[in-house]
């Protein structure tokens, strides 16, 4: 039970849970959007899609105290 964020043309980034373990040198990551949309998304394994926070941290005032601290983690929070 992973989550990510990936890139979206319309909302910017969209919050996707990990259905299937990605192994190394694997060419996509197998999730499933919030609506419940399934995606393989392609990805580069130099540069995996950023992880999201638990959902306890969400609406944090301190950014510091997010366990991930990158461009979706704060535009989300």
């Amino acid at each position: 039970y992973n989550r990510v964020w990936i890139p979206d043309n319309e909302e910017v980034w969209q919050s996707a849970e990990i259905t299937k373990n990605y192994k190394a040198g694997d060419r996509f990551l197998h999730v499933q959007l919030e609506d419940g949309t399934e995606l393989s998304y392609p990805v580069d394994p130099a540069a995996l899609p950023p992880l999201r926070n638990p959902d306890i941290l969400v609406g944090e005032n301190d950014l510091t105290a997010l366990s991930y601290l990158h461009e979706p983690a704060v535009l989300h929070n």
